[in-house]
Protein backbone atom coordinates (compact mmCIF):
# COMPACT_ATOMS: atom_id res chain seq x y z
CA UNK A 1 0.00 0.00 0.00
CA UNK A 2 2.41 2.61 -1.19
CA UNK A 3 5.25 1.49 1.04
CA UNK A 4 8.30 3.73 0.98
CA UNK A 5 11.59 2.08 1.84
CA UNK A 6 14.36 3.78 3.77
CA UNK A 7 16.55 3.95 0.66
CA UNK A 8 13.75 5.57 -1.35
CA UNK A 9 13.15 8.06 1.43
CA UNK A 10 16.83 8.98 1.58
CA UNK A 11 16.97 9.30 -2.20
CA UNK A 12 13.90 11.53 -2.22
CA UNK A 13 15.42 13.70 0.50
CA UNK A 14 18.62 14.15 -1.49
CA UNK A 15 16.51 15.00 -4.54
CA UNK A 16 14.64 17.64 -2.57
CA UNK A 17 17.93 19.12 -1.33
CA UNK A 18 19.36 19.41 -4.83
CA UNK A 19 16.11 20.72 -6.31
CA UNK A 20 15.92 23.43 -3.67
CA UNK A 21 19.48 24.54 -4.39
CA UNK A 22 18.90 24.42 -8.14
CA UNK A 23 15.75 26.53 -7.69
CA UNK A 24 17.67 29.01 -5.53
CA UNK A 25 20.47 29.22 -8.09
CA UNK A 26 17.96 29.80 -10.90
CA UNK A 27 16.30 32.55 -8.89
CA UNK A 28 19.69 34.17 -8.27
CA UNK A 29 20.41 34.08 -12.01
CA UNK A 30 17.12 35.84 -12.73
CA UNK A 31 17.83 38.54 -10.18
CA UNK A 32 21.35 39.02 -11.53
CA UNK A 33 20.01 39.40 -15.08
CA UNK A 34 17.50 41.99 -13.96
CA UNK A 35 19.91 44.18 -12.01
CA UNK A 36 22.87 43.83 -14.39
CA UNK A 37 23.50 46.57 -16.97
CA UNK A 38 21.36 45.87 -19.98
CA UNK A 39 19.41 43.27 -18.10
CA UNK A 40 16.14 45.16 -18.43
CA UNK A 41 13.79 46.55 -15.82
CA UNK A 42 11.27 43.71 -15.68
CA UNK A 43 10.86 42.10 -12.25
CA UNK A 44 11.41 38.35 -11.96
CA UNK A 45 8.21 36.27 -12.02
CA UNK A 46 6.72 35.78 -8.56
CA UNK A 47 6.54 32.28 -7.13
CA UNK A 48 3.17 30.66 -6.54
CA UNK A 49 2.29 30.37 -2.85
CA UNK A 50 0.97 26.94 -1.84
CA UNK A 51 -1.41 27.44 1.07
CA UNK A 52 -1.51 24.57 3.55
CA UNK A 53 -3.74 23.90 6.54
CA UNK A 54 -2.71 21.41 9.24
CA UNK A 55 -5.06 20.19 12.00
CA UNK A 56 -3.84 18.29 15.07
CA UNK A 57 -5.43 15.27 16.66
CA UNK A 58 -7.18 15.50 20.02
CA UNK A 59 -10.46 13.57 20.13
CA UNK A 60 -13.43 15.64 21.27
CA UNK A 61 -11.03 18.59 21.58
CA UNK A 62 -11.27 18.81 17.79
CA UNK A 63 -14.10 21.24 18.44
CA UNK A 64 -11.39 23.85 19.15
CA UNK A 65 -9.79 23.86 15.65
CA UNK A 66 -13.26 23.48 14.13
CA UNK A 67 -14.36 26.73 15.79
CA UNK A 68 -11.19 28.54 14.72
CA UNK A 69 -11.73 27.40 11.14
CA UNK A 70 -15.35 28.56 11.34
CA UNK A 71 -14.07 31.99 12.35
CA UNK A 72 -11.62 32.05 9.42
CA UNK A 73 -14.45 31.10 7.05
CA UNK A 74 -16.60 33.89 8.49
CA UNK A 75 -13.83 36.46 8.12
CA UNK A 76 -13.03 35.50 4.53
CA UNK A 77 -16.49 34.54 3.29
CA UNK A 78 -15.02 31.35 1.84
CA UNK A 79 -15.08 27.65 2.69
CA UNK A 80 -11.85 26.09 3.94
CA UNK A 81 -11.45 24.13 0.70
CA UNK A 82 -11.51 27.41 -1.25
CA UNK A 83 -8.75 28.91 0.90
CA UNK A 84 -6.16 26.10 0.99
CA UNK A 85 -4.40 24.02 -1.65
CA UNK A 86 -3.76 21.20 0.84
CA UNK A 87 -5.51 20.29 4.09
CA UNK A 88 -3.70 17.83 6.36
CA UNK A 89 -5.11 16.21 9.47
CA UNK A 90 -4.42 13.54 12.04
CA UNK A 91 -7.03 11.64 14.05
CA UNK A 92 -9.88 14.02 14.86
CA UNK A 93 -8.08 16.58 12.69
CA UNK A 94 -8.21 14.00 9.92
CA UNK A 95 -12.01 13.94 10.11
CA UNK A 96 -12.07 17.73 9.69
CA UNK A 97 -9.50 17.62 6.87
CA UNK A 98 -11.42 14.97 4.95
CA UNK A 99 -14.65 16.85 5.56
CA UNK A 100 -13.26 20.03 4.03
CA UNK A 101 -12.56 18.09 0.84
CA UNK A 102 -16.03 16.60 0.59
CA UNK A 103 -17.74 17.63 -2.64
CA UNK A 104 -21.44 18.37 -3.01
CA UNK A 105 -23.60 17.41 -6.00
CA UNK A 106 -22.59 20.68 -7.68
CA UNK A 107 -18.88 19.89 -7.28
CA UNK A 108 -18.43 22.66 -4.72
CA UNK A 109 -17.36 22.20 -1.08
CA UNK A 110 -20.19 20.54 0.81
CA UNK A 111 -18.69 20.80 4.29
CA UNK A 112 -18.31 23.98 6.32
CA UNK A 113 -16.33 24.29 9.53
CA UNK A 114 -19.62 24.91 11.37
CA UNK A 115 -20.62 21.39 10.28
CA UNK A 116 -17.59 20.04 12.13
CA UNK A 117 -18.54 22.02 15.24
CA UNK A 118 -22.02 20.50 15.15
CA UNK A 119 -20.55 17.04 14.61
CA UNK A 120 -18.63 17.28 17.87
CA UNK A 121 -21.58 18.80 19.73
CA UNK A 122 -24.21 16.36 18.50
CA UNK A 123 -22.32 13.16 17.68
CA UNK A 124 -19.35 13.17 20.06
CA UNK A 125 -21.34 11.14 22.58
CA UNK A 126 -22.17 8.60 19.86
CA UNK A 127 -18.51 8.20 18.87
CA UNK A 128 -17.40 7.71 22.48
CA UNK A 129 -20.28 5.50 23.61
CA UNK A 130 -20.19 2.17 25.41
CA UNK A 131 -22.53 -0.10 27.29
CA UNK A 132 -22.08 -1.26 30.87
CA UNK A 133 -20.90 -4.58 29.44
CA UNK A 134 -18.24 -2.78 27.37
CA UNK A 135 -17.11 -0.90 30.47
CA UNK A 136 -16.70 -4.07 32.50
CA UNK A 137 -15.07 -5.93 29.61
CA UNK A 138 -12.42 -3.28 29.01
CA UNK A 139 -11.36 -2.96 32.66
CA UNK A 140 -10.45 0.69 32.18
CA UNK A 141 -8.96 -0.10 28.73
CA UNK A 142 -6.41 -2.42 30.35
CA UNK A 143 -7.77 -5.63 28.82
CA UNK A 144 -9.69 -4.42 25.76
CA UNK A 145 -10.26 -1.24 23.79
CA UNK A 146 -12.27 1.31 25.74
CA UNK A 147 -14.99 1.81 23.09
CA UNK A 148 -16.56 -0.38 20.42
CA UNK A 149 -15.95 1.10 16.97
CA UNK A 150 -19.49 0.87 15.60
CA UNK A 151 -20.51 4.34 16.85
CA UNK A 152 -17.48 5.95 15.20
CA UNK A 153 -18.01 3.97 12.00
CA UNK A 154 -21.68 4.95 11.79
CA UNK A 155 -20.77 8.64 12.10
CA UNK A 156 -18.12 8.31 9.38
CA UNK A 157 -20.51 6.45 7.10
CA UNK A 158 -23.16 9.13 7.53
CA UNK A 159 -20.67 11.97 7.05
CA UNK A 160 -18.70 10.69 4.05
CA UNK A 161 -20.88 8.10 2.34
CA UNK A 162 -19.04 6.59 -0.63
CA UNK A 163 -16.89 9.63 -1.50
CA UNK A 164 -13.27 8.79 -2.34
CA UNK A 165 -9.93 10.49 -1.92
CA UNK A 166 -9.59 11.21 -5.64
CA UNK A 167 -12.86 13.18 -5.60
CA UNK A 168 -11.99 15.85 -3.02
CA UNK A 169 -12.44 19.49 -3.99
CA UNK A 170 -9.05 20.38 -2.52
CA UNK A 171 -6.10 18.11 -1.85
CA UNK A 172 -6.25 16.35 1.51
CA UNK A 173 -3.71 14.33 3.48
CA UNK A 174 -4.28 12.23 6.61
CA UNK A 175 -1.86 10.09 8.60
CA UNK A 176 -2.00 6.55 9.96
CA UNK A 177 0.46 3.92 11.15
CA UNK A 178 0.49 0.38 9.71
CA UNK A 179 1.19 -2.29 12.33
CA UNK A 180 2.00 -5.45 10.35
CA UNK A 181 4.70 -3.81 8.23
CA UNK A 182 5.60 -1.25 10.90
CA UNK A 183 5.52 1.79 8.67
CA UNK A 184 4.01 5.23 8.50
CA UNK A 185 1.25 5.69 5.96
CA UNK A 186 -0.25 8.72 4.25
CA UNK A 187 -3.71 8.73 2.69
CA UNK A 188 -3.76 11.56 0.17
CA UNK A 189 -5.61 12.95 -2.82
CA UNK A 190 -2.40 13.15 -4.84
CA UNK A 191 -1.57 9.47 -4.31
CA UNK A 192 -5.16 8.40 -4.98
CA UNK A 193 -5.21 10.17 -8.33
CA UNK A 194 -1.84 8.76 -9.31
CA UNK A 195 -2.62 5.20 -8.23
CA UNK A 196 -6.24 3.93 -8.30
CA UNK A 197 -5.29 1.20 -5.81
CA UNK A 198 -4.77 3.97 -3.25
CA UNK A 199 -8.14 5.59 -3.92
CA UNK A 200 -9.77 4.70 -0.62
CA UNK A 201 -13.18 5.90 0.53
CA UNK A 202 -12.91 8.92 2.80
CA UNK A 203 -14.64 6.99 5.59
CA UNK A 204 -11.88 4.33 5.44
CA UNK A 205 -9.11 6.91 5.67
CA UNK A 206 -10.98 8.57 8.55
CA UNK A 207 -11.38 5.26 10.38
CA UNK A 208 -7.66 4.52 10.00
CA UNK A 209 -6.44 7.90 11.24
CA UNK A 210 -8.78 7.83 14.27
CA UNK A 211 -7.95 4.31 15.50
CA UNK A 212 -6.45 5.59 18.75
CA UNK A 213 -4.71 2.79 20.70
CA UNK A 214 -6.61 1.70 23.83
CA UNK A 215 -9.67 3.73 22.70
CA UNK A 216 -10.69 1.88 19.51
CA UNK A 217 -9.62 -1.35 17.87
CA UNK A 218 -7.25 -0.97 14.89
CA UNK A 219 -8.74 -0.43 11.44
CA UNK A 220 -8.52 -3.47 9.16
CA UNK A 221 -8.33 -2.25 5.56
CA UNK A 222 -8.12 -4.23 2.31
CA UNK A 223 -7.04 -2.48 -0.88
CA UNK A 224 -8.08 -3.26 -4.46
CA UNK A 225 -5.23 -5.75 -4.84
CA UNK A 226 -6.53 -7.72 -1.87
CA UNK A 227 -3.68 -6.76 0.45
CA UNK A 228 -4.72 -6.27 4.05
CA UNK A 229 -3.34 -3.61 6.35
CA UNK A 230 -3.86 -2.89 10.04
CA UNK A 231 -3.90 0.81 10.89
CA UNK A 232 -3.78 2.78 14.11
CA UNK A 233 -4.04 6.51 14.75
CA UNK A 234 -1.44 8.61 12.92
CA UNK A 235 -0.92 10.56 16.15
CA UNK A 236 1.65 7.95 17.19
CA UNK A 237 4.09 9.65 14.81
CA UNK A 238 2.47 12.89 13.58
CA UNK A 239 -0.18 14.30 15.90
CA UNK A 240 0.59 17.57 14.15
CA UNK A 241 0.76 16.63 10.45
CA UNK A 242 2.23 20.01 9.51
CA UNK A 243 5.68 18.56 8.81
CA UNK A 244 4.13 15.83 6.64
CA UNK A 245 2.35 18.56 4.69
CA UNK A 246 5.59 20.56 4.43
CA UNK A 247 7.36 17.52 2.96
CA UNK A 248 4.47 16.85 0.56
CA UNK A 249 4.65 20.35 -0.93
CA UNK A 250 8.44 20.59 -0.96
CA UNK A 251 8.76 17.19 -2.64
CA UNK A 252 6.24 17.79 -5.41
CA UNK A 253 6.27 21.57 -5.82
CA UNK A 254 9.82 22.68 -4.92
CA UNK A 255 9.54 25.71 -7.18
CA UNK A 256 6.65 27.17 -5.14
CA UNK A 257 6.60 29.20 -1.96
CA UNK A 258 4.76 27.90 1.08
CA UNK A 259 2.33 29.21 3.69
CA UNK A 260 1.30 26.88 6.54
CA UNK A 261 -1.52 27.50 9.00
CA UNK A 262 -1.38 24.92 11.80
CA UNK A 263 -4.21 24.57 14.33
CA UNK A 264 -3.87 22.58 17.55
CA UNK A 265 -6.61 20.98 19.64
CA UNK A 266 -5.37 22.42 22.93
CA UNK A 267 -2.15 21.61 24.76
CA UNK A 268 -2.23 19.62 27.97
CA UNK A 269 -1.48 21.39 31.21
CA UNK A 270 -1.67 18.65 33.83
CA UNK A 271 1.75 18.21 35.41
CA UNK A 272 3.53 15.09 36.65
CA UNK A 273 5.64 15.70 39.73
CA UNK A 274 8.78 13.70 40.42
CA UNK A 275 7.53 12.25 43.71
CA UNK A 276 4.40 11.05 41.93
CA UNK A 277 6.01 9.31 38.93
CA UNK A 278 9.42 8.17 40.18
CA UNK A 279 8.26 4.65 41.05
CA UNK A 280 5.83 4.16 38.18
CA UNK A 281 6.02 0.96 36.15
CA UNK A 282 4.46 -0.03 32.84
CA UNK A 283 0.89 -0.08 34.18
CA UNK A 284 1.07 3.48 35.53
CA UNK A 285 2.86 4.89 32.49
CA UNK A 286 0.64 3.15 29.90
CA UNK A 287 -1.99 5.88 29.43
CA UNK A 288 -0.12 9.12 30.29
CA UNK A 289 2.99 8.28 28.26
CA UNK A 290 1.00 8.24 25.02
CA UNK A 291 -0.44 11.68 25.75
CA UNK A 292 2.99 13.04 26.75
CA UNK A 293 4.68 11.71 23.61
CA UNK A 294 1.92 12.99 21.34
CA UNK A 295 1.91 16.45 22.90
CA UNK A 296 5.71 16.64 22.82
CA UNK A 297 5.84 15.59 19.17
CA UNK A 298 3.43 18.37 18.20
CA UNK A 299 5.56 20.92 20.03
CA UNK A 300 8.63 19.58 18.22
CA UNK A 301 7.01 20.07 14.81
CA UNK A 302 6.01 23.59 15.83
CA UNK A 303 9.60 24.41 16.79
CA UNK A 304 10.99 23.00 13.54
CA UNK A 305 8.58 24.84 11.26
CA UNK A 306 9.06 28.13 13.10
CA UNK A 307 12.77 27.83 12.35
CA UNK A 308 12.30 26.66 8.75
CA UNK A 309 9.59 29.08 7.62
CA UNK A 310 9.59 32.02 10.03
CA UNK A 311 6.61 34.11 11.18
CA UNK A 312 5.62 35.29 7.70
CA UNK A 313 5.07 31.79 6.31
CA UNK A 314 4.07 29.76 9.36
CA UNK A 315 1.15 30.49 11.69
CA UNK A 316 0.37 28.28 14.68
CA UNK A 317 -2.80 28.45 16.76
CA UNK A 318 -2.60 26.49 20.00
CA UNK A 319 -4.06 27.17 23.43
CA UNK A 320 -3.24 25.70 26.86
CA UNK A 321 -6.19 23.80 28.27
CA UNK A 322 -6.64 25.65 31.54
CA UNK A 323 -10.39 25.17 31.20
CA UNK A 324 -12.06 21.85 30.50
CA UNK A 325 -10.69 18.33 30.60
CA UNK A 326 -7.91 17.39 28.19
CA UNK A 327 -9.08 13.76 27.93
CA UNK A 328 -9.76 12.79 24.33
CA UNK A 329 -13.11 11.22 25.19
CA UNK A 330 -14.70 13.56 27.73
CA UNK A 331 -17.92 14.24 25.83
CA UNK A 332 -19.91 15.44 28.85
CA UNK A 333 -21.97 18.51 27.82
CA UNK A 334 -20.30 20.64 30.47
CA UNK A 335 -16.84 19.76 29.17
CA UNK A 336 -17.84 20.47 25.57
CA UNK A 337 -19.07 23.88 26.74
CA UNK A 338 -15.72 24.52 28.43
CA UNK A 339 -13.84 23.54 25.27
CA UNK A 340 -16.02 25.89 23.22
CA UNK A 341 -15.37 28.68 25.72
CA UNK A 342 -11.63 28.01 25.40
CA UNK A 343 -11.85 28.24 21.61
CA UNK A 344 -13.93 31.42 21.76
CA UNK A 345 -11.37 33.07 24.04
CA UNK A 346 -8.53 32.04 21.77
CA UNK A 347 -10.31 33.58 18.79
CA UNK A 348 -10.60 36.88 20.67
CA UNK A 349 -7.02 36.77 21.96
CA UNK A 350 -5.64 35.85 18.52
CA UNK A 351 -7.68 38.38 16.53
CA UNK A 352 -4.63 40.16 15.10
CA UNK A 353 -3.00 36.89 14.05
CA UNK A 354 -6.25 35.66 12.50
CA UNK A 355 -6.54 38.92 10.56
CA UNK A 356 -2.99 38.46 9.27
CA UNK A 357 -3.73 34.89 8.19
CA UNK A 358 -6.94 35.85 6.42
CA UNK A 359 -5.18 38.67 4.60
CA UNK A 360 -2.66 36.15 3.27
CA UNK A 361 -5.34 33.64 2.28
CA UNK A 362 -7.60 35.84 0.15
Amino acid sequence: MGRVTESETASGHRGWFHRRHEAAAAAADVVEAVVAPGGGADAPPSRRVRKVLSIDGGGIRGIIPAMILADIEKRTGKRTAELFDLVAGTSTGGIIALGTGLAGPDGKPAFAADDAVRLYEELGSKIFARSRRDTLRSMGALLHEKYPAHGLEEVLETTFGDARLSETVTDVLVTAYELTRRETFIFSTRTARANPNMDFPLRVAARATTAAPTFFEPALVTDFDGRTSVFIDGAVFANSPAMCAFAEVESHHPEDDLLIVSIGAGSMTRSFEYDHVRDWGAAQWARPILNIVIDGASEGVDLQLRQLLGPERYFRFQVPLHRGNDDLDDVRPENVRELKATAAKQIVDSAAQLDAVCERLV
